[in-house]
């Protein structure tokens, strides 16, 4: 099973974080290539360019950034051909830029890729 973990691009990668994914659509400020350290950067699980803008890391429009992500991540599922792609990774560290660590996207990102993580495990559970 897939474990998905969150760290900032600005943090020193190590060998736990495992197959490393920008989840950006802007690539980080003050950041080189080989700093990053990143397998991939995957700009299709970033919110969309609109709704970034619209959001502009402002935690009181938080849970309405939170929901308009996920339903854009619902309706798109890039989720699901990025962890098949990835199944063999044991380990992804989804890396982002963003300073608020509480009112982030890849916190919505997260949460909908664990969620799919758990709907394959339970349907490949013998049933009684």
């Amino acid at each position: 099973m897939q474990t998905i973990y969150l760290k900032r691009v600005y943090e020193k990668p190590s060998p736990e974080d495992g197959y490393r994914v920008l989840v950006d659509r802007l690539w980080p400020r003050g950041i080189s290539k080989p700093q990053a350290d990143i397998a991939e950067w995957d700009k299709d699980l970033a919110p969309s360019t609109e709704l970034r803008k619209w959001f502009h890391h402002d935690p009181a429009l938080w849970a309405e950034f939170s929901a308009k992500y996920k339903a854009e991540l619902l309706d798109k599922n890039p989720g699901l051909t990025f962890l098949k792609r990835l199944e063999k990774e044991e380990v992804i560290t989804l890396v982002y830029a963003a300073k608020d660590e509480k009112h982030c996207h890849p916190l919505v990102l997260k949460k909908y890729l664990d969620d799919i993580i758990a709907k394959k495990a339970n349907q490949n559970k013998p049933q009684p």
